[in-house]
């Protein structure tokens, strides 16, 4: 359990998922959503630093302590985004804030693009739209994403000796991070399994999409949003090496030294987000 988090289970109906609340019970509600394959340790920097708001970090399903879908199930967008309000609806939530980190940020546009009315502030990390792709291409990447969905059936998880040996696998994923931020997304993510330790992690997860966007789909999620938006762009994050996309945003945006898990890679790149944050929601 990280310091100074209440940790809580929410059962949706159709899936429970776990979380971790932070701040005033009367704070500004706030509904934080993590990146791909990481958990609501994500924020154990960030959010201890954000002033005035009730911040719900979920474990996504799949994720973390979260249950995973049930077998034949995926991992759409929409699928997520349904989730989300669904939390919000059980909280009592009308209208609510997000603070995404890269998925957790593409989430959080598409749902204040898909319903703008529920969204208060979009706080957003190193992301915003998803991966998009040519219209031509999708037959051609759903046949791949089916291929690659049979492939993974019944395929065992990489067990690890130690923890030690799950942390040091996690620092060199596809996105690398820290030593540091790696410790705390295994203190969620690793279980014991029998001769050693496993990521908790949905192996489905790691399943390519069947389906992209196209780039005027995916910012037609941007154009709908109607609340005051924050994003914080990672300097050596992804996000900084796609400029023609950050100039069609009308977002205000703020660089800052880091990579793509600037808020969690160490409490000093932690504290300058939270800066922007508190200033973005009007509590500096």
């Amino acid at each position: 359990m990280t310091a100074g988090a209440e940790e809580v289970r929410l059962n949706l109906g159709h899936i429970e998922l776990a979380a971790q609340l932070f701040g005033p019970a009367d704070g500004l509600p706030v509904i934080a959503l993590h990146g791909w394959l990481d958990n609501a340790n994500s924020f154990v920097h960030l959010a201890p630093q954000l002033r005035g708001l009730r911040i719900v970090a979920l474990d996504l399903a799949g994720h973390g302590h979260s249950a995973h879908r049930p077998p034949g199930a995926s991992y759409a967008l929409a699928d997520y985004a349904f989730d989300v309000l669904c939390v919000a609806e059980q909280l009592g939530w009308k209208r609510f804030a997000l603070l995404g980190h890269s998925l957790g940020a593409v989430i959080s546009v598409q749902l204040a693009g898909a319903l703008p009315e529920r969204v208060s502030h979009l706080a957003l990390i190193d992301g915003v739209v998803p991966p998009t792709g040519a219209q031509t291409d999708a037959a051609e990447r759903l046949g791949m994403a089916l291929t690659a969905q049979l492939r993974r059936e019944g395929r065992p998880k990489t067990v690890y000796r130690t923890i030690e040996e799950g942390v040091r696998a996690r620092m060199s994923g596809m996105v690398a991070v820290s030593q540091e931020a790696a410790a705390h997304l295994a203190q969620r993510g690793l279980m014991p399994v029998p001769g050693g330790y496993s990521w908790r992690s949905d192996s489905r997860l790691t399943l390519p999409s069947p389906m992209r966007l196209s780039e005027p789909q995916a910012l037609a999620f941007v154009h709908r949003v109607q609340c005051p938006v924050c994003l914080v762009v990672a300097g050596e994050g992804l996000l900084a090496r796609h400029t023609a996309l950050l100039e069609q945003l009308p977002f205000t945006q703020n660089v800052l030294p880091g990579g793509h898990h600037l808020h969690l890679n160490d409490t000093v790149s932690a504290g300058l987000v939270a800066d922007c944050f508190n200033r973005f929601f009007g509590f500096p």
